[in-house]
Formats: structure tokens, C-alpha cells, sequence
């Protein structure tokens, strides 16, 4: 029988573990920050295993890059939506 490898979730959380010690010497309001940036890698996990790079932190800093860039496009719809109600107020 052949070894099996790993797969890109099991990479992921091998990944978080080791930087266990860092999450624990951030500040407690951090910590949830800290593990919704995970959470965007877990999210990506189909794409980051079709790319199967050689060094999986790439896989995970791209992930959380695009849901980041998710969350900056979704506030600047909403702050688009609240001054466009502001400037109707105003007329």
C-alpha cells in the first residue's frame, strides 16, 4: 500500500496549529480575527487543493485575500447605498 497524502483542509489545520503559540500571545480581542483568516482558507479549500502548490501558506494567503477583498467591495456597496440615501434626503 502507498502512503496517502494529506489533504488540503488536513494542510490547512496542520497550518493553523503551528501557529497555535502566536494566536495565544495576541491580544484577546485579536483571537477571532486571527481564526476567521483560517476560516477564508477553509472556505477556498476546493480551489486550494486543485492548486496543490508546493507551499499550501500561498493557497491560504490568497484565500484571505479574496474574502477580504469580498468584505471591502460588500462595505463599499453599502456605503454607496447609505449616500445615495443621504444625498436623496437632502434634495
Amino acid at each position: 500500500m502507498g502512503r496517502t497524502n494529506p489533504t488540503y483542509r488536513d494542510t490547512v489545520r496542520a497550518v493553523e496549529r503551528r501557529w497555535d503559540n502566536f494566536k495565544r500571545a495576541l491580544r484577546r480581542y485579536d483571537q477571532p480575527r486571527f481564526e476567521r483568516l483560517f476560516e477564508y482558507a477553509q472556505t477556498h479549500a476546493d480551489a486550494g487543493g486543485y492548486l496543490n502548490h508546493e507551499e499550501p501558506l500561498f493557497s491560504i494567503l490568497v484565500s484571505v485575500d479574496l474574502e477580504q477583498e469580498k468584505r471591502l467591495d460588500e462595505l463599499e456597496d453599502r456605503i454607496a447605498t447609505l449616500e445615495a440615501k443621504v444625498e436623496t434626503n437632502r434634495e
